[in-house]
């Protein structure tokens, strides 16, 4: 997800509006590019390696949410995945042994587990499923990692390990996988290019979740499909449940009960059935944010079945069975602040607790000091947190959150008026020197959308980007411009001043304006400059005694650099194919950063002018956010934080 958002009446539409737009076309890439190989090829090309002791420059992380969202008992112990990496716990009463995203871990969260045992191992191992670094194996002792070359192939969302020994592989944008052990292939044209949600059953009898198609049924080299027009309460699949003779499949809308092979009534109509389990004669509904379900199966047959106990403590992200207890099988269920088993008398208790973090999330989207040396975190759904550092080392953090900071975009200090400026998709919100809400400007107070993306200074005052155009604060009050006072676009992602305060470069969608004192006197785009993308996403001033250059950041083409007389030309190293975050780039004395969507960061060396590419040690590729502080460099990326002392980046 990206960190900003179009504006729209409901906030929630707005995220999901703006997450899409930004990352529509290099899906749309991805995926065209992904076809061809498969058309030329028919199968995908990859690496299977053993995985040993990343190489890490010298990153740090900061304490972010622990955020397990997957479980498996494995060789006896329990399993705990998610975003931050994988736990090992040898017993419930033992600290874990971590295994850290991108320090010990290739740098892509775990979305699924599994175990199974592979064609040509010959031994069951733990299957761990990533967002974007493909499938890892864990024997035990050694770690593998089977990681397919095309991007899109490396994207998992679901795992089914076979009696066969081969695994399916459900992705975000080619659909259904099949590893053998030697090659990877489609499993079958019609699973082709669907975004796979959901895998149950073997080889002979199989079911498919799916994003929008509802669930597809493999069987006897038969395929069948069952939407919302056929026995679905909804077309999106959350998950599957087998029992003998019987099929679940959960829905946004409730789940659908199949008695052999056919849809034969809906169970708890209208629940979010996020993750199902069943004993045959019990099914047990985990909704993220309604709590947990179980439902008879058996007290008799109505078509609409919303007979239930609930547990609304619990909202659990996964279901696992076990057999660990000696009065027989329990289920685990993997909640946002632990793992909590159902007892033998039905009542749930926790048995394990995550280790609680100073921080709110781990999905950053922007980053600042304030003069106390105070860091500001700003996320992309969960407001901000203020970071105060201490004299004994340790920090405590103070979250703020309500309607107006809730999707931060940009955190910006304002020396000329004391404050700091938060940039939100739903107004610009300044704090006073304690840190606190002291005004929130809104489109009704004279901005020209409540959408900030951006914020520069200016010579008078603020600049503000926004999806509908420019607005600027200064002593007079509040006025705006868009295209017909000569912008390129109206939608400005980005924006950047000399030093001075009156040169503003506008970056949005179609390519660049330049503008003095507020005025536009210029238009850079790919028709008359050396511009390679008209999708601006971030600009940074980089000058020196002799220069007075714009780096500027593109949707696909990398950095480019603009100079003083109005050119734009390529940086080796730099302008490739790939696409920077917004407003993910910062200069400091020694350097230039630049996040991309991806590639993990991008490092400019000031003095030896020479590009280099960072990926060891951070937690995630897509890096969002940077900030520095007494020669700390501080990366925010989709999940989580990490800090480097920039002297160690000299090349």
């Amino acid at each position: 997800m990206r960190k900003f958002v179009i504006s729209a009446t409901a906030l929630p539409v707005a995220l999901l509006l703006g997450a899409g737009l930004f990352v529509a076309a290099r899906v749309q890439h991805s995926l065209a590019h992904a076809r061809s190989q498969i058309a030329e090829e028919g199968n995908l090309a990859f690496d299977l390696t053993t995985v040993t002791h990343l190489d890490n420059p010298g990153f740090e992380s900061l304490a972010t949410p622990s955020s397990y969202s997957t479980a498996a008992v494995f060789q006896g112990r329990l399993y705990l995945a998610g975003s931050g990496g994988l736990a090992e716990f040898p017993t419930l009463e033992a600290n874990p042994h971590l295994w850290r995203t991108g320090l010990d871990l290739p740098p892509a969260p775990i979305v699924r587990m599994a175990t199974g045992a592979l064609r040509g191992v010959g031994h069951s191992e733990l299957l761990l499923a990533t967002h974007g670094e493909g499938v890892l194996f864990y024997d035990g002792a050694n770690l593998r990692q089977l990681r397919p070359r095309l991007a899109a192939a490396r994207d998992i969302t679901a795992i089914l390990p076979m009696a066969s020994g081969d695994l399916l592989l459900g992705t975000r944008q080619l659909g259904l996988l099949r590893y053998d052990g030697r090659t990877l292939a489609p499993f079958h044209a019609n699973l082709s290019n669907l975004v796979i949600t959901a895998l149950a059953g073997d080889a002979g009898d199989l079911w498919i979740g799916t994003r929008n198609h509802g669930v597809f049924h493999w069987h006897a080299g038969q395929l069948g499909t069952f939407d919302s027009t056929s026995g679905l309460p909804d077309q999106q699949v959350e998950s599957i449940a087998l029992a003998p003779g019987k099929v679940f499949v959960g829905t946004p809308l409730g789940v659908a009960e199949f008695l052999d092979g056919r849809p034969a009534r809906i169970l708890a109509p209208g629940l979010f059935a996020h993750t199902l389990a069943t004993d045959g004669a019990t099914l047990t509904i985990a909704s993220i944010d309604q709590g947990i379900r179980e439902i008879p199966l058996n007290p008799g047959f109505d078509r609409h079945t919303n007979n239930a106990t609930s547990h609304d403590l619990l909202a659990a992200s996964d279901l696992v069975v076990t057999s660990q207890n000696r009065k027989g099988d329990n289920l685990l269920a993997v909640t946002p602040t632990g793992v909590s088993r159902r007892e033998p008398s039905g009542e749930w208790q926790p048995i394990l607790t995550a280790t609680p973090s100073k921080l709110a999330d781990s999905n950053i989207s922007a980053l600042s000091f304030d003069p106390d040396g105070r860091l500001w975190i700003g996320y992309f759904d969960h407001g901000l947190d203020i970071l105060t550092p201490s004299r004994t080392g340790e920090a405590s953090a103070r979250h703020i959150e309500d309607d107006h900071i809730f999707c931060v975009n940009r955190i910006l200090l304002d020396p000329a008026r004391n404050t700091v400026d938060v940039a939100t998709a739903n107004g610009l919100v300044l704090f006073d020197p304690t840190g606190h809400p002291r005004q929130t400007i809104l489109r009704r107070d004279g901005l020209i959308s409540d959408q900030v993306t951006d914020i520069a200074r200016t010579r008078d005052g603020l600049a503000l980007a926004t999806p509908a155009g420019l607005t600027f604060i200064d002593a007079t009050g509040l006025h705006s411009l868009y295209a017909f006072h000569g912008l390129i676009n109206n939608h400005v992602y980005a924006l950047a001043s000399d030093s001075g305060g009156t040169r503003v470069l506008a970056g949005t969608l179609g390519g660049i304006s330049l503008l003095n004192d507020g005025v536009v006197h210029g238009n850079l785009t790919t028709a008359n400059s050396g511009l390679k993308q008209n999708w601006i996403t971030a600009i940074v001033p980089v000058s020196d005694i002799t220069e007075d250059n714009f780096f500027v950041g593109t949707y696909g083409s990398g950095v480019m650099q603009l100079d003083a007389s109005g050119h734009i030309t390529a940086m080796e190293g730099a302008t490739r194919s790939s696409e920077i975050n917004p407003n993910a780039m910062l200069v400091t004395t020694r350097h230039v950063f630049a996040g991309t969507l991806g590639d993990g960061l991008l490092v400019y060396d000031r003095t030896a002018r020479h590009w280099s590419s960072i990926t060891a040690g951070l937690p995630s590729l897509n890096v969002t956010a940077l900030a520095e502080h007494d020669d700390q460099l501080y990366v925010g990326t989709e999940n989580g934080i990490v800090h480097i002392t920039e002297s160690r980046l000299a090349r």
